[in-house]
């Protein structure tokens, strides 16, 4: 298993504080579709990151291979909402958690 982070970046900088209700319904589907990849196992850890510079979204995945990850990027609902989401992967030389390392 490879680690990654997946780094959300919404349509603007000031998306936090002034979405609209049809963007709060497609991030409350992004989220659940995180929970359902972190029930699988794939996803570590996720949640919005409040950047004085614009916030964006990060999340840790452990999965087999990048192309398991462009995978589920290219699925989250965000990216498929085609109200301006992009994202970026990029992969870490290891994942320390409170269990293990792996590298």
């Amino acid at each position: 298993m490879k680690p990654f982070l997946y780094r959300l970046l919404p349509p603007r900088p000031t998306f936090a504080l002034d979405m609209t209700a049809d963007e709060r319904d497609v991030m409350q589907n992004h989220s659940s579709y995180l929970r359902g990849l972190a029930a699988k196992g794939e996803a570590i850890a996720f949640g919005p990151v409040l950047d004085p510079k614009g916030s964006w979204g990060v999340g840790i995945f452990q999965v087999e291979s990048e192309a398991r990850m462009k995978e589920i990027a290219g699925a989250d609902p965000a990216i498929l909402s085609g109200r301006g989401f992009a994202y970026e992967i990029l992969p870490m030389a290891a994942l320390v958690t409170g269990a293990a390392a792996t590298s």
